[in-house]
């Protein structure tokens, strides 16, 4: 399973350090901290959607987080939802591709 290709759902809810940083701004952070991993990547109004290895997407989560705190984040809440598969690759083209255009 660990081989496989993975997705993950990443949700990350910041509560800035200063009440002058918008929350947008932390979770910005954030989803250019995903996308600077490479990986396959969607971005949604309520997560950010990963593609990768097990151990990828959790590194991306991780990097998610860290990002967090670096552009001004009190504390992170996070909430992750991880699709595994042990006979085939969890892809977001095979849950959505037939939708796009």
């Amino acid at each position: 399973m660990l081989e496989k290709q993975v997705n993950a759902a990443i949700q990350v809810l910041p509560t800035p350090k200063d009440s002058s940083v918008h929350p947008y701004t932390i979770v910005d952070a954030a989803i250019a901290a995903i996308k600077s991993t490479g990986l396959p990547c969607m971005v949604c109004p309520f997560e950010t959607v990963v593609e990768g290895t097990y151990e990828e997407v959790i590194n991306a989560l991780r990097m998610a987080q860290e990002a967090c705190y670096e552009a001004g984040a009190a504390n992170v809440i996070t909430n992750v939802k991880i699709q595994t598969s042990c006979e085939e690759d969890v892809t977001i083209e095979s849950k959505v591709g037939k939708y796009e255009v």
